[in-house]
């Protein structure tokens, strides 16, 4: 992964002025997941469906890195979540988990130790089946392919990424929404990199505005980006008090490479 992340510019100690204080926590994907306890509930299901959906290329890097041929990884990431969804999802699922990275990686490494086996032997006889883009995601891992990092390590890293990814895909679809999405990608590379490197200058040269609009745009730009960063955490944890610490566990990940 070539992209330079200013992990500085996003970090979770910084005052956030009025973007830190508003609240991102009301009905959040594992939240709704944990609330749900032990019964069927169906926005339970459905939150946990979107955060697989979502979040599944850190298991498939995960596994890929634990010495599976691509084939035996598509099949346990697919047989993974089908079992997941179908099966036990909320049995599996409490608050000692905590966050749901860490509930995602417990759960397929129990998956792989104990129904792997059962699922493998059941390929063929039904069952549902979870389509996702494999072709990108090996790209992914052959470009990663020569670090020394562990599985877990390989995870962590995915997971990251993945979350930044979605953030930027947010952001990205607001300005499209509104019909900016050129000011978008004009604007995106200030997102990236140091704050000191940002061609401010040669932007509002671009987009004819002067270079204190451009500097405003850019912060607005900056906040909003910060703000949909807690959201999409606030996705992934139990407690609103968990948000800062795991700002803090991305940047670390983010910050080893």
């Amino acid at each position: 992964m070539s992209t330079t992340w200013n992990t500085e510019e996003y970090s979770a100690t910084p005052p956030w002025g009025e973007v830190a204080r508003q609240p991102v926590f009301a009905t959040t994907h594992w939240s709704v997941v944990l609330t749900a306890g032990r019964s069927d509930v169906p926005q339970a299901q459905a939150a946990l469906e979107k955060l697989c959906q979502t979040y599944w290329y850190p298991l498939y890097a995960y596994v890929r890195r634990r010495g599976y041929a691509r084939a035996d990884a598509e099949d346990l990431t697919q047989a993974f979540f089908a079992w997941l969804l179908e099966r036990d999802w909320l049995g599996v699922a409490d608050r000692q988990c905590g966050r749901f990275r860490s509930f995602l990686l417990t759960s397929f490494s129990r998956f792989l130790a104990n129904e792997w086996d059962k699922a493998r032997t059941q390929k063929h006889g039904g069952g549902r089946m979870v389509s996702l883009p494999f072709d990108d995601a090996e790209a992914g891992c052959a470009r990663e392919s020569a670090d020394n990092a562990t599985p877990e390590q390989s995870f962590e890293w995915r997971w990251a990424l993945t979350l930044l990814d979605q953030v930027m895909h947010r952001l990205s679809a607001e300005f499209t929404r509104d019909g900016k999405a050129e000011l978008f990608e004009m604007l995106k590379p200030c997102l990236l990199g140091e704050r000191t490197a940002q061609p401010y200058a040669t932007l509002a040269l671009k987009l004819a505005m002067t270079e204190g609009s451009m500097k405003v745009a850019v912060h607005r730009l900056r906040q909003r980006y910060r703000q949909l960063l807690r959201e999409e955490i606030a996705n992934t944890v139990a407690k609103p008090e968990e948000i800062e610490e795991e700002l803090r566990y991305l940047f670390a990940v983010l910050a080893r490479r």
